[in-house]
């Protein structure tokens, strides 16, 4: 579950960048909205692979 928190907290903490692209139309905010959905996407298929991994293991004990 510790993940999931921190993938929380990423996607509250990209926020105000992307209101900063949408709205004001800063084109820094973009990058760093760029950089924060990579870390995202990252950060999904690790906890992708680690409840993968969990089911299997799972599956082999029982």
């Amino acid at each position: 579950m510790n993940n999931f928190s921190k993938l929380k907290d990423l996607v509250l903490s990209l926020e105000s960048d992307f209101e900063k692209f949408y709205d004001k139309k800063n084109s820094a905010a973009g990058t760093r909205v760029r950089k924060g959905m990579q870390d995202l996407k990252n950060m999904a298929q690790d906890i992708r692979k680690e409840v993968q991994d969990m089911k299997n293991s799972e599956g082999a004990a029982k």
